[in-house]
């Protein structure tokens, strides 16, 4: 779906794309087997036949480490006692997958003045932290955007809201509550702006319209990037490292498509990448059925899932 000036979401081509609320109610019925699977690939994306001519040349270059240019500082504390994050609980979710690193730990639990920086391995952690930051935030985009559209029923019906199970009570209860970071008026117009360009390939949506946990979670980053005075140019091209390491294998596939066009992916312009062309699901598809894909990896934050 497109959410270009609050329209109806749709694609460029007249398609019409349902917003996740329409799974919402399953996801929130089968919560606990979501969150415990740890799914390694974004749902409704087709499926990437084995690649037989070798990993794309780009592949440590796509799915780089990312120092993200953010400051996080007692933001994880705040989130822990407010309720938006239920510490013990999302203890007990990663301690069925070997338990929380000391570095991710410190994230929720400490006033944390070092580097974020993302790596596949942590990927998926940090994708939980930013859902449920973009989640508390206090934001206009969650209190006047497309997720207050009266066709859906309310911003409650949606996987990221209403998905989001490790939150003390109600996720609706902690809905834009909290000024987690302040942005003057130039920063909230840069992420509205920003946030309408890029999309995820698990649905038709921009990050304007936030319905799902990566839609959610990098309107966050965003939010983090503009409140740290991070320039437009740099929020895409973190952002579009950021995807990568959420998608993988469609990064890598989009990587191939370009560097078979002759661009190299540090060429690519990554307002450009994260475009509908390339990073919605709808986009991704066209582009997947140009490519012989790489093979998949096994890492990721592709699940619509904790």
């Amino acid at each position: 779906m497109e959410n270009e000036n609050i329209e109806t979401p749709k694609e460029k081509s007249g398609k019409s794309y349902l917003p996740m609320s329409i799974f919402a109610s399953a996801i929130i019925l089968a919560g606990a087997l979501i969150y415990s699977t740890g799914l390694k690939y974004q749902q409704g994306q087709p499926n990437s036949p084995k690649n037989t001519s070798g990993e794309v040349a780009s592949q440590s270059e796509v799915l780089s480490s990312v120092k993200l240019p953010i400051k996080w500082g007692d933001i994880g504390q705040k989130m822990v006692k407010s309720g938006v994050i239920d510490l013990p609980q999302l203890e007990s979710l990663y301690a069925k997958r070997g338990g929380l690193p000391k570095d991710e730990m410190a994230l929720l639990a400490e006033n944390y003045t070092g580097d974020v920086v993302m790596t596949q391995q942590n990927s998926a952690f940090l994708l939980n932290v930013f859902w449920a930051f973009g989640l508390a935030d206090k934001n206009q985009i969650l209190e006047k955007g497309p997720m207050q559209d009266p066709q859906y029923g309310g911003a409650g019906k949606f996987a990221s809201t209403g998905g989001w199970t490790l939150a003390k009570g109600n996720p609706m209860d902690h809905y834009s509550k909290y000024e987690l970071v302040k942005l003057n008026p130039e920063q909230q117009l840069l992420v509205e702006n920003v946030s309408k360009n890029i999309y995820r390939p698990c649905c038709g949506n921009s990050t304007y319209f936030p319905d799902c946990n990566h839609g959610m979670a990098m309107l966050g980053l965003l939010e983090l990037m503009a409140a740290n005075g991070v320039t437009e140019s740099e929020m895409y091209r973190v952002a579009l490292s950021v995807n990568s390491l959420w998608f993988p294998d469609t990064y890598l596939t989009i990587a191939k498509y370009f560097e078979a066009k002759g661009v190299a992916w540090d060429k690519v312009d990554p307002k450009v990448a994260l475009g509908a062309d390339y990073s919605s699901g709808y986009g991704y598809a066209n582009i997947l059925s140009q490519v012989q894909t790489p093979e998949k990896k096994s890492s990721g934050g592709g699940g619509c899932g904790a």
